[in-house]
């Protein structure tokens, strides 16, 4: 599981508290109990103290660059399990994914948001699939967080393209998968 640092502060996000629910799954579909928990900071700026850091029952991977001050590298190493510099003053998904892949053995990686790490991956092509969940609440305004931040696609004709997949209707809320055009 990936995840910004502010959406892991502001929502105490990537299994802080063990998720049970999500473990049971994980095991009834052959998976590791818990998943690898992956941080994006390019600045190496996370609060130590959130909840992430406090349950320790798998691996926390750091992902940041060269911007991230001696300081800020040496609380994140005393809180992670690796801190890993990939790109000079942006995240080279790519070459991050790589190194996941051929040291960690990530296959698949579900990211949790928020909207400028979706929008890096999106712009970086590296989003397969996205599970959206549609509720009946409206949110809005010049602050709200959207799915896609960042720079985004300033054209429609640019924008990325998906397609559904399945939906599925519960307790009044719509799950829906879509996956990349291909």
């Amino acid at each position: 599981m990936i995840c910004g640092a502010r959406t892991v502060e502001i929502s105490q996000s990537i299994l802080g508290n063990g998720g049970e629910k999500f473990r049971k799954r994980r095991l009834k579909n052959g998976l590791a109990e818990y998943p690898l928990r992956i941080i994006v900071s390019g600045s190496g700026t996370i609060d130590p103290k959130v909840k992430i850091f406090q349950k320790r029952f798998s691996p926390i991977i750091v992902l940041t660059t060269r911007r991230a001050s001696v300081e800020k590298l040496r609380v994140l190493a005393t809180n992670a399990d690796k801190v890993k510099i990939c790109g000079g003053t942006e995240i080279n998904f790519p070459a991050a994914f790589r190194w996941l892949r051929a040291e960690w053995n990530v296959k698949r990686l579900l990211c949790e948001g928020g909207g400028d790490l979706n929008d890096a991956l999106f712009r970086t092509g590296l989003v397969d699939e996205i599970n959206l969940t549609i509720c009946p609440k409206i949110i809005g305004g010049r602050t709200a967080p959207t799915i896609s931040e960042g720079s985004g696609f300033p054209k429609l004709a640019q924008a990325e393209g998906f397609r559904i997949q399945s939906i599925q209707r519960c307790e009044g809320e719509l799950f829906t998968v879509f996956s990349r055009r291909k």
